[in-house]
């Protein structure tokens, strides 16, 4: 039995072949590839102030209620709800047992 190799035993398609067809297909791509090619960060940029905007108020509202919390313990007027207090203490002992 005997077995002919050509080239490069890949019937001729080697790299210089694939190097080819790479060019070719980039070549025929390019034309579209120009049509196509836009970019608009209109939306994204939009959100992203959106986002902000929508932190910045949390933000706010957090600060004027901690502000509101500390007056409250200062005057000695704070009264927590023993309940929820209660329930949250308990999640957190059973989450964090002792050791």
């Amino acid at each position: 039995m005997t077995i002919k190799i050509n080239g490069n035993g890949f019937n001729n398609i080697g790299p210089i072949d694939r190097v080819k067809k790479t060019d070719k297909a980039q070549k025929g791509d390019k034309a579209a590839q120009n049509s196509i090619d836009r970019v608009q960060f209109s939306s994204v940029i939009a959100e992203t102030m959106r986002t902000r905007e929508t932190s910045a108020t949390s933000e706010t509202a957090r600060a004027e209620k901690l502000q509101s919390l500390k007056e409250q313990i200062a005057d000695g007027s704070y009264s927590p709800d023993s309940t929820k207090v209660a329930a949250s203490l308990l999640k957190f002992l059973a989450e964090n047992p002792s050791k």
